[in-house]
């Protein structure tokens, strides 16, 4: 392959998404620069904009409309958990003072404007996470600000970075996030019952059965069933078996999958509040004596 374009698909590569100019200050004359497009080097996306030829689909999108990924679309391509999204419209965000190419009649792209200048082909994690918030609103934040933290691709500077930077508001949801929920499943549920006051013990051991999600009050368990983890006939009889283990113990569990937490939260709520209104999930005394 000639020099010039090992140069150019470096130079690429190396900036993510790159323009005529910057090609120009590297000394990469324009008929190099075509050569490397018609080469398949190089992809050029926009007029004197270019990606990388191995470069994402989303992000030649983004590139496209000038801008980078951002929000979701970039929240999800660090493999963050994210709630259910299949629109498929890919998030891009502009500069203030840039300009969106004009678009086809069918696109579904989300644009975000924003003060700064996005770098490389997409925004930070903080960025993402703030777009997120003012986008899909504190649920799809809070989920995906605690799978970030159970991934450990934020750290507690970035954290607290994060929390600055919104509104006052909505600071409560960064004080509420752990570093342990195991699914964006389980940071629904706590979010949305810490809504109507109810407090969750989570990540409990319980001796004889094992870890258990939550624990409500002194005797209820709530369960959470992802979707890759409880599709097998042996793991639904493991959790049979847990939840007869409980109840000789004297326990009750109540045990929710993903299409019940995402899209039938009412009768979820429901259930767990019927729970409440008995007493059920408190020990029953008798003479001062728990029973």
């Amino acid at each position: 392959m000639p020099v010039d374009l090992v140069r150019i698909q470096r130079l690429c590569s190396a900036l993510k998404i790159a323009r005529t100019s910057d090609f120009a200050r590297a000394g990469v004359s324009r008929h190099a620069l075509a050569v490397a497009v018609r080469e398949g080097s190089v992809l050029r996306v926009r007029e004197g904009v270019f990606v990388p030829a191995d470069a994402l689909p989303e992000v030649r999108t983004a590139a496209a409309h000038g801008g980078v990924l951002g929000c979701i679309s970039r929240l999800r391509l660090a493999g963050l958990w994210v709630l259910d999204d299949d629109d498929g419209s890919v998030h891009v965000v502009l500069p203030r003072h840039g300009h969106r190419r004009r678009s086809h009649m069918d696109c579904t792209c989300v644009v975000h404007w924003v003060a700064a200048d996005p770098r490389g082909d997409r925004t930070t994690l903080v960025e993402a996470l703030r777009c997120l918030l003012a986008c899909r609103g504190e649920e799809s934040f809070f989920v995906a600000l605690e799978s970030a933290m159970r991934k450990r691709i934020v750290t507690e500077t970035v954290v607290a970075r994060l929390r600055d930077s919104i509104p006052s508001k909505w600071r409560w949801l960064v004080d509420f996030a752990r570093w342990d929920a195991d699914s964006g499943l389980e940071s629904l549920l706590r979010l949305r019952l810490r809504t109507l006051g109810i407090t969750l013990a989570s990540q409990v051991e319980i001796p004889g059965v094992g870890r258990v999600d939550f624990i409500l009050g002194d005797r209820l368990i709530l369960e959470v069933d992802g979707r890759l983890n409880h599709e097998g006939v042996s793991m639904r009889h493991k959790d049979r078996v847990r939840d007869a283990v409980a109840a000789a113990h004297g326990l009750d569990t109540l045990r929710f999958d993903h299409a019940m937490i995402v899209h039938e939260w009412p009768l979820v709520e429901a259930a767990i509040l019927a729970r409440i209104d008995r007493g059920l999930h408190l020990e029953r005394r008798v003479g001062g004596r728990a029973r």
